[in-house]
């Protein structure tokens, strides 16, 4: 997902501008420290006090100018309007995050809001057409059946949640003025490999692998996962 980040990035943006990124949902700051390593102002907006004490943490081995880089917000995505200005963002990120929210399109609406003309929104999902795929490549052939006609499942923490559907997420960036510009599969053959799996040997060719799927018709729209990429107008 981040190759497919960057080439979006590197697609709309000057070479060497330094962006203006929000991460919302940042989790423990994966992206938005390797996007402060690439020169980027980044903000991380988490509502998990853990995630936050873990992205600060995480923060803290940066070198100085990292750490100038990246301001680390305590919470909630859904009022981003409460912590900053509309248009105030070059990008905005939302990934792993729209599976928790019963009701995204209120917190999709107040995403694009905070994107400057002809800034890229960058959303990570769970496939709602491809629910069935890992009961069914796992052999839960009853899991599987069921996963067809809904888009509830409960994931690896066991916790009930929501896939989206890409037609019905492409709809909703049309409606808010960010339509979708480029999607991509994520997770289209790991998607079973279980929690802590070593990595292998021949990790470069699986990535090759799956970033070539994740953007070749059939196989993406089996992928685990949609990287969605809507660009405001």
């Amino acid at each position: 997902m981040a190759r497919q980040l960057d080439e979006q990035i590197a697609g709309r943006f000057p070479v060497g501008q330094r962006l203006r990124v929000l991460d919302v949902g940042m989790g423990q700051g994966t992206q938005a420290l390797r996007l402060a390593r690439a020169g980027h102002q980044v903000t991380g907006l988490e509502q998990d006090p853990t995630m936050v004490a873990v992205a600060r943490e995480a923060l803290s081995g940066e070198p100085e100018g990292i750490r100038e880089r990246v301001r680390i917000i305590e919470g909630d995505g859904r009022d981003t309007g409460v912590h900053f200005l509309p248009g105030s963002f070059d990008v905005v990120l939302c990934h792993g995050v729209l599976m928790y929210v019963e009701e995204p399109d209120p917190l999709l609406a107040g995403l694009a809001r905070m994107l400057a003309h002809g800034g890229l929104l960058s959303l990570l999902v769970r496939n709602g057409d491809a629910l069935a795929m890992r009961p069914g490549l796992s052999g839960d052939w009853a899991g599987a059946l069921a996963s067809f006609d809904t888009v509830s499942y409960t994931n690896r923490l066991g916790l009930d949640v929501r896939a989206d559907r890409l037609e019905a997420l492409t709809a909703t960036l049309a409606g808010i003025a960010a339509p979708l510009h480029a999607w991509y599969g994520v997770r289209v053959f790991t998607d079973t490999a279980a929690d802590g799996t070593e990595i292998p040997a021949d990790m470069e060719a699986l990535l090759a692998v799956e970033e070539r799927a994740g953007r070749t018709d059939p196989y993406r729209g089996v992928a685990a996962l949609l990287h969605l990429c809507g660009v405001r107008g």
